[in-house]
């Protein structure tokens, strides 16, 4: 006989729904799961069985061959109205099930044992099931390890939800970054456009070149795994593009960085100190406005990154040396990114280099 249609149904089928786990491919947790329940009950069938409002989807099975069925067919309908376990040692002789097509047809079902899968506000959306094609009976330490297994499923759907959960919160907070940062960078520009004096178009775009930046740290981030980890060279690519962007018409940027992985705070750090290292090019090595070169060079040795900065200007004249604030700024940006820092200078131009750990 079909089953009964749940007390709380609607209730049930929406707490179904917002696990947004009906026709999703195969996943091996839940594969796991059906298996080990079919070899500790002794079974040759296990199920996790979703009832639908009309079907029962199974999200993993070993035995059936089947994804779903019709409720006519399902067992686990009648499973989820009972206190949360059902066992029918022979499905010919119990009134819920000996018409059900299942037990009178292929593949002859004579044997259920089902623990309901219950949310957390004890609205059962299925069940964890095993079955046998003749008469059978589970011991009690098997019906307390489905037990055991059915709150093992639900604890997996409930973590897959919120994994998802929190994957439409990221991407919501990504947009809405994204879009901040870049009206900042657009006032910006555009008080840049504004501004009548050269030094305050000068210091407005190097803020527009820093918002960029932490656009372009925060792309980088959204880009990358979980952990936090940035891929270090098409990060400094972007902000050497965005650097460029500032550059005098006589000064080129060449960049050749190797590959590897660095946090998101050496990666804000080093974003920091190619601003500052390239502003104090372009303000001070080229006076003349002779052509030059500006080099961003990374190379992995062991456990460690060396990135050099250079140009081939003036030097550093004492007022560089003494006077800039942007050389405080990348001293403690270097700190902050447990960086071993140097910059010097000549006539040949000057050298800024970082010795810092990676995972390379």
């Amino acid at each position: 006989m079909k089953a009964d249609i749940h007390p709380t149904q609607e209730a049930r089928l929406a707490a179904l729904r917002e696990y947004d786990v009906l026709d999703t491919k195969p996943e091996a947790v839940f594969d796991d799961i059906v298996n080990l329940a079919s070899a500790i009950c002794g079974m040759p069938m296990s199920i996790i069985s979703l009832v639908d409002r009309d079907r029962q989807w199974f999200k993993a099975e070993v035995g059936m061959g089947t994804r779903e069925t019709t409720l006519e067919g399902s067992i686990c309908s009648h499973a989820i109205l009972t206190d949360g376990f059902l066992e029918i040692t022979d499905t010919t002789t119990d009134p819920r099930t000996l018409d059900n097509p299942l037990v009178l047809g292929d593949p002859k079902l004579r044997f259920y044992a089902g623990a309901a899968l219950t949310t957390p506000d004890g609205l059962p959306i299925g069940s964890l099931c095993v079955l046998d094609q003749k008469p059978n009976e589970l011991t009690p330490l098997q019906r307390d390890t489905l037990k055991v297994l059915a709150r093992q499923v639900m604890t997996q759907l409930d973590l897959r939800r919120a994994l998802h959960e929190a994957e439409l919160l990221r991407k919501e907070v990504d947009h809405r970054v994204k879009n901040s940062l870049q009206s900042i960078s657009s006032l910006t520009r555009l008080q840049a456009r504004r501004a009548e004096h050269p030094g305050t178009r000068e210091a407005l775009g190097i803020v527009q070149r820093r918002v960029d930046t932490v656009a372009a740290l925060h792309e980088a981030l959204y880009r990358s795994a979980t952990d936090g980890m940035v891929a270090m060279r098409p990060f400094v690519e972007k902000v050497a593009t965005l650097i460029s962007g500032g550059a005098p018409e006589n000064v080129s940027i060449q960049v050749d960085v190797a590959d590897a992985e660095i946090s998101s705070t050496q990666a804000t750090a080093l974003g920091v100190i190619l601003n500052e290292f390239a502003a104090n090019t372009f303000k001070h090595a080229y006076p003349d406005g002779r052509p030059g070169v500006l080099s961003i060079r990374g190379e992995c040795e062991g456990d460690s990154i060396l990135l050099t900065c250079s140009d081939n200007g003036v030097g550093l004249p004492a007022e560089r040396e003494g006077g800039s604030l942007g050389l405080p700024v990348m001293e403690a940006s270097a700190h902050q990114m447990r960086a071993a820092y140097s910059l010097t200078g000549n006539s040949d131009g000057t050298v800024m280099k970082l010795d810092f750990p990676a995972d390379c």
